[in-house]
């Protein structure tokens, strides 16, 4: 038998679900004001392509869908979990990269507290669980 899931877990995938479809509802309806309100626009230069913007709006939402369902169950769909945590450590990563070479503005990296950085913590420690969860489930012998 695997170990039970903490309530809190379901609480941290919900919020972050609802969090991300609210984020990615705002993005989809209204790209360049949310990409100005993100801190990546840059002043002197328009949204050329509002529908790319959109478009990751549109993966955080799924994204909503996604943590939303792995709540009921964060040691089964601990590759929801796996997924949204890479997906929330490596777009910061890769935004700092860009704004270590000039190619993306620092205040760019505002956005990633609350839909990244945040999120590293909880995301872990549930993966950690799931982990251990499996390791217990692999060393009780089945039923008869």
């Amino acid at each position: 038998m695997s170990k039970p899931s903490h309530r809190w877990m379901f609480c941290v995938l919900v919020i972050a679900g609802v969090y991300n479809l609210v984020w990615g509802a705002w993005v989809v309806l209204f790209p360049t004001l949310s990409f100005s309100y993100s801190g990546m626009l840059d002043p002197d230069k328009p949204l050329h392509y509002p529908q790319l913007w959109q478009a990751i709006g549109m993966i955080v939402g799924v994204y909503g869908v996604a943590y939303i369902f792995a709540g009921h169950d964060p040691v089964r769909h601990w590759p929801i979990v796996l997924v949204g945590f890479l997906g929330k450590f490596f777009g910061p990563v890769g935004l700092a990269f860009g704004v270590a070479t000039g190619e993306a503005r620092l205040e760019g990296l505002i956005t990633c507290a609350t839909n990244d950085l945040i999120w590293w913590v909880p995301f872990g420690l549930i993966l950690r669980h799931a982990y251990l969860a499996s390791q217990v489930s692999r060393a009780t012998p089945p039923v008869a």
